[in-house]
């Protein structure tokens, strides 16, 4: 099973579309991630449309519309793990131990909202994966998103993308 994982898009505002790598990866994915700041309704329905499966959360940037069609916790059963996904996650520091606190039932969480990639796991076992921006780098010096896999009831083949400038 392939998975594309991707958040913090703030379009139009940002960059005006989704990069064109990121569509290219649409096709390939069995399952689409979102983590929220959408900012709006186009692209949550382009996503809809061209994805087999979306799972995505509204951030702190969306509004009524947005909040009034999606969850702010996300939560799914792929291929024997136990997903979730969320916008926010808090201060860097005590992030493992925070989310492991916070989610005891899952195996991999995806967030977003920093914009910057994360990928660590907490003691507990808990994978904490963050995409980054494809269409908002701040600080960073790339946009981003990830790809993974799940293979055997294993997540497997996590990559980040980075898109060109």
């Amino acid at each position: 099973m392939r998975l594309l994982l991707m958040g913090d898009t703030h379009l139009p505002k940002r960059a005006g579309r989704l990069p064109a790598p990121l569509l290219a990866e649409l096709p390939g994915a069995d399952v689409v991630f979102h983590t929220g700041d959408w900012v709006d309704t186009a692209t949550l329905d382009l996503l809809l449309s061209r994805s087999r499966r979306l799972i995505g959360v509204y951030g702190n940037n969306d509004g009524p519309e947005l909040r009034a069609r999606l969850p702010e916790v996300a939560r799914a059963d792929l291929g024997g793990l136990r997903f979730g996904a969320v916008h926010e996650t808090g201060s860097a520091q005590g992030r493992e131990a925070r989310c492991a606190a916070r989610f005891p039932d899952l195996d991999v969480l995806v967030f977003g909202h920093s914009h910057i990639p994360w990928d660590t796991t907490a003691p507990t076992g808990l994978r904490l994966l963050n995409p980054g921006s494809p269409t908002d780098r701040r600080r960073r010096p790339h946009c981003t998103y990830m790809t993974a896999a799940v293979t055997g009831g294993r997540l497997t083949d996590v990559e980040l993308h980075r898109l060109p400038r």
